[in-house]
């Protein structure tokens, strides 16, 4: 099986892609670059790599590195500058937050509609919830061993 492509980007791994995987490549891109902004391995106001060069740098097609980006966009965690490209989008701003509030309603409806589905299966509340705190403290855990590479800065 051939190793996923990378892309760096002042040191640290911001992407990784798998062509053997049934996720599409443009969501692999954007659970990737969300995870990157969770970990804060990426900040607000920091330049992404260009359309152009995260598709050669990952070897794929520039429109599926731009379906990615656009999608992140419209979610709220990029900011399209025209020529100056993509940056990761600052949560302080008005627009960024109202954004925000959107996603929360669309967290809110996507883990009514995984609870329900967990009841459905005979699953208890206690047990989802226990499974929904254990992903949470996944989700928050502050890693040392982040993507950093080794002596790149």
């Amino acid at each position: 099986m051939p190793e996923p492509a990378s892309a760096r980007k002042g040191g640290i791994v911001i992407i990784r892609i798998d062509q053997s995987s049934a996720e599409p490549l443009y969501l692999q891109i954007r659970t990737q670059i969300i995870a990157a902004i969770a970990r804060d391995d990426l900040k607000p106001r920091m330049q992404l790599p260009s359309v152009r060069i995260l598709a050669r740098d990952l070897g794929i097609n520039l429109h599926t590195v731009n379906k990615a980006y656009a999608v992140l966009r419209d979610e709220g965690y990029l900011v399209m500058r025209g020529r100056s490209g993509a940056m990761i989008a600052d949560p302080a701003d008005t627009l960024i937050a109202t954004k925000g509030e959107a996603a929360a309603n669309k967290m809110d409806e996507e883990i009514f509609a995984l609870a329900l589905a967990h009841r459905a299966r005979g699953g208890t509340k206690e047990d989802f919830l226990e499974h929904a705190a254990q992903q949470a403290g996944q989700a928050f855990i502050e890693t040392s061993s982040t993507t950093k590479t080794e002596g790149a800065e």
